[in-house]
């Protein structure tokens, strides 16, 4: 018998009081089995529900309806109990047609010990075994599950990625960001807050599936009580239940999880989700949302370089545009077009010593050998070769 802290429960059906008390209290219970008896089909299915017996020790002969009767009942109730039949010689076809309806054992009467004793023991074997397999197969089911959830954030995470390294407009890449967030959080809201250049306070700048309400205050000033405690922290929080409660996000959300946006080492915005029901995020969540926010980090970088970039595009345009001047000024503009590009080199360099994401050090050597390109042409430019563009 296994050594299971619950004694393993059976049930057996006789219409004999010997054999029921033969069976129960000389054989099975000083095993150590729990056992509950019953003499006909009906209390033996009540049993069967509340008793919940693992194994059924049952005769063919009850009165009224038989052991076969019991079997079909079993079926039809769903419960497929492993039950062992027994039966007077010369009852082998029935013995027959009640394997076929499910029976997993059969012993002729009068019954001996040792062989009720081996056929209790095979039929918990069997049991086991099947407690064993559906305890693996739920394993198994949960770790696919697992599995393809990882595969899943893998490939969104992915999916920013390259979102962040092809995207310069800044709305369209944060929507996109939070998109991401309740993929990989499996949150049902999303938002993400930025303050306005050189001020302290907190705008909505890009929210998924927030109630109207506060759906309609994109580019508004946004106080939840929570953010600002992650902003000066610096720590991602994961939250619910009671200690939700005390702050705005309750009224809308009752589990919320959010990160800091940093910039060299400093939180400037925060990438929120929220669970309209108590379900706390998991730390597996938690450091799915981190990840999401240093890609908006990287977002950040890339959209300041790319205005610096501008910036120094539109004032190069100019410099062309003004081109027609005397030599002194023509050299005074290539002089100073000089000191803009390796301007931007440095800026360049600084950004690559700076960061270790291999996409954005990836575009930021791209455009330095761009400018190095522009300055190898600035260098070829001679005041013969401006007074030739000039006379053409």
């Amino acid at each position: 018998m296994s050594a299971s802290l619950e004694p393993e429960r059976i049930l057996v059906v006789d219409e004999d009081p010997a054999v029921l008390d033969l069976l129960a209290s000389q054989v099975l219970e000083p095993l150590g089995y729990s056992v509950a008896k019953a003499n006909d089909v009906a209390e033996a299915i009540q049993q069967a529900i509340t008793f919940a017996p693992k194994v059924i020790i049952a005769s063919l002969t009850l009165p009224g309806l038989s052991g076969k009767d019991l079997l079909v009942a079993l079926r039809s109730q769903g419960m497929d109990i492993p039950t062992l039949i027994t039966s007077r010689k010369g009852m082998e076809m029935d013995a027959i047609q009640a394997f076929r309806l499910g029976a997993t054992d059969y012993m002729v009467k009068p019954l001996r010990e040792t062989e009720v004793v081996a056929a209790v023991e095979r039929a918990f074997h069997e049991v086991r075994g099947r407690s064993e397999r559906e305890r693996l197969t739920k394993e198994l089911a949960e770790s696919n599950r697992q599995l393809e959830g990882r595969v899943r954030d893998l490939t969104t995470l992915f999916g920013l990625g390259k979102t962040v390294t092809s995207t310069t407009h800044q709305g369209q890449l944060f929507s996109r960001l939070v998109e991401g967030s309740l993929l990989v959080t499996e949150a049902d809201m999303g938002w993400v807050l930025l303050p306005e250049e050189g001020s302290q306070q907190m705008y909505l700048r890009a929210q998924r599936k927030l109630p109207p309400s506060l759906a309609n205050k994109l580019h508004k000033p946004w106080d939840d009580g929570v953010s600002s405690l992650v902003l000066l922290s610096g720590e991602a929080l994961a939250i619910h239940g009671e200690g939700l409660s005390q702050f705005r996000l309750a009224r809308f959300g009752e589990a919320a999880l959010m990160a800091p946006i940093k910039v060299r080492e400093k939180s400037i915005g925060i990438i929120a989700v929220a669970r309209i029901k108590p379900h706390p995020f998991s730390d597996r969540a938690k450091a799915m949302l981190e990840a999401v926010a240093d890609y908006a980090s990287i977002s950040l970088v890339n959209s300041r370089l790319f205005q610096a970039l501008e910036a120094r595009a539109q004032r190069l345009q100019q410099m062309i545009d003004e081109a027609h001047m005397d030599a002194q000024k023509r050299a005074e503009w290539r002089e100073g077009l000089d000191r803009g590009l390796r301007a931007a080199q440095n800026q360049i360099e600084q950004l690559q010593r700076e960061t270790e994401d291999p996409n954005l050090l990836a575009g930021l050597e791209t455009v330095n050998r761009d400018i190095v390109a522009i300055l190898q042409d600035v260098s070829e430019i001679t005041p013969d070769s401006d007074q030739e563009r000039l006379s053409s």
